[in-house]
C-alpha cells in the first residue's frame, strides 16, 4: 500500500511565495507536527496567476513557482524533514486567457481541426461552422472590426509563422494563406482576414447561442479538456506522472472531478498508470450523499466534515429567531429550496446556456422531431435545476434523475411531455442511442449546482453566514451531538483516510469567522438589534444583503476597508440581487461601499462594541472546531496560517500572505513551557494545533477508532467527546449558553480507569469520572491520553 498522510499542510505556492520559499518554511511544519506539505497547482499556470487553477501548459513545472528545479529542492527539503508531499492538480480543464501561453490551444487555433491538439478540447466544430468561436469582442464583429479596433498583420511572430491579429491585448495566429498583404486595421481587409481563420471572433454577451467549447462552470477562459482519451490523459499527465514515478510527490488532490466525463474511470486509469498513491477529490456532497465507493480514492477533500462541525457548534433554539429576523429584512419568508430553485434556473437560462444548448443539439432526432428547441432547451433547464446532487454516475443515481424529473414535472406541468422524453434518454442512454447526451447532462449538472447555490444562492441566503459555506447545506441549521458523532463514525468505518478541513482556499469565510458568527444564534435577539441600528446609520437597500454585509464586517473585525470594500463588491455581485457582474449598478455599488466606509466611520463604536461581546465565545468555538477536526477521523488539513486566528473571507482575501516568522517565535515560546492565554495572539490556537499535530504523527495507536464519550450532568449537552483509541478529546459547544447557565456546574465525563494526562495544560487526572469544571478550567478544549 502507498503511504497515506497522518495531517496536511497547506501552501499555496506562487510567484511571491515560491517552491524554495515553500522549503523555508519546511522545518516549522514539521515542528508543529504535519505530516504532509500539500501543495497548490504546480503545472505552468496563466502569466500572473496566484492560484494556478488556469493551467497552460500540463507539460512542465511553473516557471514562475520554482520550475522543476525548485520543485526537486523542495522535496529533498521535505523528505530530509520527514514529509510526504500532495499537490493539487487540475484535469478538467486549461486556461486560454492569453492564447500564445498556451500551446495546445495555440495550435488549435493556428490549425483548427487538423490540429494535433484538437482532440484534446471539447470542441462542438460543427456549431461553429468548422470554427473556435471565441467570444471575447466588447460588442459585435462588424461594428468592433468597423472601429478598426482588430489589426491583422503579415508579420510572423512566436508560434504565428503566418502573421496574427490583435484585438487589443489579444493576439490569435492567422491560417496559412490567409495573411493580408500588409498590417491594416481597414474593416473591409480585416474582416475578409478573420473570416478566413479557424476561429471566429463573437460578442462576449451572445456566448449563450454561440459558444462551441466546454468550459469550467461559466469561465469562458478555462476551456474543458477531454481526458477521458488515452492519448489525452497521457499528454495531460506526464509531468504529474513524473513526478510521483521519481519519487517527487506521494498524492495527488483532483480539482473537480465532477467535471470529468467519468469521474470513476478517470481514477481508475490514474491509479493504473501511477501506482495507486493516495489521492483524494474535491467532491462536493449533498446533505445525506455519499461518496462513490468504488472509486479509486482515499475520499473527499473534506467540506462534509467542515459543514458538520459548523452545525454542532451551531445552536438550534436560534433558529426561529434568526428566520423571523431574515423574514422582515425580505417582508416575506423564504425557503432555502424555493430560492435555489429560482437561482439554479437563472444559470441553466444564461450562464450555462451555451451548454443547455449544446445538449438539445446532442438529443436523438426523434425527440428533436416531437418537440421544438424551445421547449426542449425549456425542459432540459427545469431538470437541471431540479437535480438534488452535484451529478450521477450512470448506472448509478437513477434516482436523481427520477428525482428531478418529478420534481420538474410538478413545477412545470406544461412541460410533462418532454420532461418525460429526456428521462429515457438521460437514464437509459444505451435503449435510445444517446450516450453522448447523457454524459454530457452529468457534466452539466455539477455547473448549474455551483453556480446557483453556492456562487449566487449563498450570497442570498443571509440568516447565519457560517452556514452558507462550501458543500453545506444551510437549511440544515445545526446539529447535536449525537447527530456529530453519526457521520464521524461513519467516515472512521469507511474513510479513515479522507481529507477533513476547515479552511480552503475556496472556503466564502474562513474557520475563525465562521466561528464568530456561530455565536449569533445564540444571541439572535441581540443581533436583530444590532443588526437595525446598524441598518439605521448605512444600508444598501437591501434587506439580505444588508444582514450578509454587516455580519462579514463583525466576523472578520477588525477588518482593512480595502478588504472589506473587496469582499462587498463581490458578494453584491454574485448574489446578483441589486448589481452583477454582466452588468453593475453603479449606484447600488455605491450604496454598498457607502455601507463599508460607515463601519469604519459612524457604525464603527457599534460594530467594536458589538464584536466585544462575541469574540470570547467565537474563540472557543474555534478552539473547539480546531480540536474536534484534528483530533477526529480522518486525515485533517490545516490551511496555510490558521493555526493562528485568521479572520478571513471569500478569496481572494483568504490567499493574502502568512507569516511563519511570528509563526514560529510563537511555537519557540510555547515550547519553552508558555502557557498562552486566550488573545488576540491567537498562541493558544497554535497550542492546540501544534499539540495535536504532534501527538497525531507520533502516537498513531491512539487514534484507531472512534468512540462517543459519554457526559453526564446539567450541562452535558455544552460538551463533545470522543476517544480515538487512547487520545480523548473534550471541546466545548454553544459557550454563551453555558455561561449563562453558570458554567459546567455538576457536568462530568464518564471515562475508564486509569491516570491520564492533557496534553494542552500538562495537567494530570485520576481514573474515573472527570469533572469539566476541572478539566476545562484553563481552555475551552483538552486532549486526554494515558499517563
Amino acid at each position: 500500500m502507498s503511504r497515506r498522510p497522518v495531517s496536511t499542510y497547506r501552501l499555496q505556492v506562487r510567484a511571491s511565495f515560491d517552491l524554495d520559499a515553500a522549503a523555508e518554511v519546511v522545518p516549522y511544519l514539521r515542528d508543529l507536527g504535519a505530516d504532509w506539505a500539500y501543495l497548490s497547482p504546480l503545472l505552468q499556470a496563466a502569466d500572473g496567476s496566484d492560484h494556478g487553477y488556469d493551467v497552460v501548459d500540463p507539460t512542465r513545472v511553473d516557471d514562475a513557482r520554482g520550475g522543476p528545479e525548485g520543485l526537486a529542492r523542495f522535496s529533498a527539503v521535505a523528505r530530509a524533514a520527514g514529509l510526504g508531499i500532495l499537490v493539487d492538480v487540475v484535469p478538467n480543464h486549461q486556461g486560454v486567457a492569453n492564447p500564445a501561453e498556451n500551446p495546445w490551444w495555440w495550435d488549435v487555433l493556428l490549425r483548427g481541426r487538423a490540429s494535433v491538439h484538437a482532440g484534446a478540447f471539447d470542441i462542438d466544430w460543427e456549431h461553429g461552422d468548422g470554427r473556435l468561436v471565441l467570444p471575447v469582442l466588447g460588442g459585435e464583429p462588424e461594428d468592433v472590426l468597423g472601429a478598426g479596433e482588430i489589426t491583422v498583420s503579415p508579420e510572423p511572430a512566436d508560434a504565428a509563422p503566418f502573421g496574427t491579429a490583435r484585438y487589443y491585448d489579444l493576439v490569435l495566429p492567422l491560417a496559412k494563406g490567409t495573411a493580408p498583404v500588409e498590417e491594416t486595421s481597414d474593416p473591409a481587409r480585416a474582416g475578409d482576414v478573420v473570416a478566413r481563420q479557424h476561429w471566429a471572433l463573437a460578442f462576449w454577451r451572445r456566448d449563450a447561442e454561440l459558444l462551441n467549447y466546454r468550459r469550467f462552470f461559466t469561465v469562458t477562459s478555462l476551456a474543458g479538456v477531454r481526458v477521458e482519451i488515452p492519448e489525452v490523459f497521457d499528454a495531460s499527465h506526464v509531468e504529474i506522472l513524473r513526478w510521483l514515478g521519481e519519487g517527487l510527490v506521494d498524492g495527488l488532490r483532483i480539482d473537480h472531478p465532477d467535471g470529468l466525463t467519468d469521474p470513476g474511470g478517470y481514477l481508475d486509469h490514474l491509479a493504473a498508470a501511477a501506482g495507486s498513491p493516495y489521492v483524494v477529490v474535491e467532491k462536493i456532497l449533498e446533505h445525506g450523499e455519499e461518496l462513490p465507493g468504488w472509486w479509486r480514492t482515499a475520499g473527499t477533500t473534506g467540506y462534509d466534515a467542515l459543514g458538520e462541525i459548523d452545525r454542532v457548534l451551531t445552536d438550534p433554539a436560534g433558529e426561529a429567531a434568526l428566520t423571523a429576523l431574515d423574514t422582515r429584512l425580505r417582508g416575506e419568508p423564504l425557503a432555502w429550496s424555493a430560492l435555489i430553485h429560482d437561482t439554479k434556473r437563472a444559470v441553466a437560462d444564461t450562464s450555462q446556456a451555451a451548454e443547455v444548448g449544446r445538449l438539445v443539439r446532442c438529443l436523438p432526432a426523434d425527440v428533436r422531431d416531437r418537440f421544438d428547441d424551445a421547449a426542449l432547451r425549456d425542459a432540459l433547464a427545469e431538470v437541471l435545476t431540479a437535480f438534488p446532487v452535484y451529478r450521477a454516475y450512470l448506472p448509478a443515481g437513477v434516482e436523481h434523475i427520477a428525482h428531478a424529473v418529478a420534481e420538474a414535472t410538478g413545477a412545470r406541468p406544461d412541460l410533462a411531455d418532454a420532461i418525460a422524453a429526456l428521462e429515457g434518454v438521460i437514464a437509459e442512454p444505451a435503449r435510445f442511442d444517446a450516450e453522448e447526451f447523457s454524459r454530457r447532462f452529468m457534466q452539466t449538472t455539477g455547473p448549474v449546482m455551483a453556480k446557483g447555490v453556492e456562487d449566487s444562492g449563498f450570497y442570498r441566503y443571509t440568516r447565519l453566514g457560517s452556514l452558507t459555506e462550501v458543500g453545506a447545506d444551510p437549511s440544515q441549521f445545526a446539529l447535536d451531538v449525537a447527530g456529530f458523532h453519526a457521520p464521524s463514525t461513519r467516515r472512521q468505518a469507511g474513510w479513515p483516510a479522507a481529507m477533513t478541513a476547515l479552511s480552503t482556499h475556496d472556503t466564502k469565510r474562513s474557520e475563525d469567522v465562521r466561528a464568530r458568527l456561530a455565536v449569533l444564534a445564540e444571541v439572535p435577539g441581540r443581533w436583530a438589534e444590532v443588526l437595525e441600528s446598524l441598518r439605521a446609520i448605512a444600508s444598501t437597500g437591501d434587506g439580505p444583503l444588508d444582514a450578509l454585509l454587516w455580519q462579514a464586517a463583525v466576523g472578520a473585525w477588525p477588518v482593512t476597508p480595502e478588504r472589506l470594500h473587496a469582499y462587498a463588491e463581490k458578494a453584491a455581485r454574485e448574489g446578483g440581487v441589486v448589481t452583477s457582474w454582466a452588468d453593475p449598478d453603479a449606484a447600488a455599488e455605491a450604496r454598498v461601499h457607502a455601507l463599508v466606509d460607515a463601519a469604519f466611520g459612524a457604525a464603527r463604536p457599534l460594530v467594536e462594541e458589538f464584536v466585544a461581546e462575541i469574540t470570547g465565545p467565537g474563540r472557543s468555538n474555534a478552539l473547539a472546531a480546531k480540536l474536534v477536526q484534528l483530533a477526529g477521523p480522518g486525515v485533517p488539513d490545516v490551511y496555510q496560517g490558521t493555526e493562528l486566528w485568521d479572520l478571513s473571507l471569500v478569496d481572494p482575501d483568504n490567499r493574502r500572505a502568512v507569516d511563519f516568522a511570528e509563526r514560529r517565535a510563537l511555537l519557540a515560546r510555547i515550547d519553552a513551557g508558555w502557557m498562552p492565554e486566550i488573545d488576540a495572539t491567537g498562541a493558544v490556537k497554535l497550542l492546540v494545533t501544534s499539540r495535536a499535530l504532534r501527538l497525531r504523527r507520533d502516537r498513531p495507536d491512539l487514534f484507531s477508532r472512534y468512540t462517543p464519550m459519554t457526559v453526564v450532568g446539567e450541562a452535558a449537552e455544552h460538551a463533545i467527546a470522543f476517544d480515538r483509541g487512547g487520545a480523548l478529546a473534550v471541546a466545548t459547544r454553544l459557550p454563551v449558553g453555558l455561561a449563562a447557565r453558570g458554567g459546567w456546574g455538576d457536568t462530568v465525563l464518564q471515562r475508564q480507569s486509569g491516570p491520564t494526562i492533557d496534553v494542552l495544560t500538562g495537567r494530570q487526572y485520576t481514573g474515573g469520572p472527570l469533572a469539566l469544571a476541572d478539566l476545562l478550567d484553563t481552555y475551552p478544549v483538552a486532549l486526554l491520553i494515558p499517563a
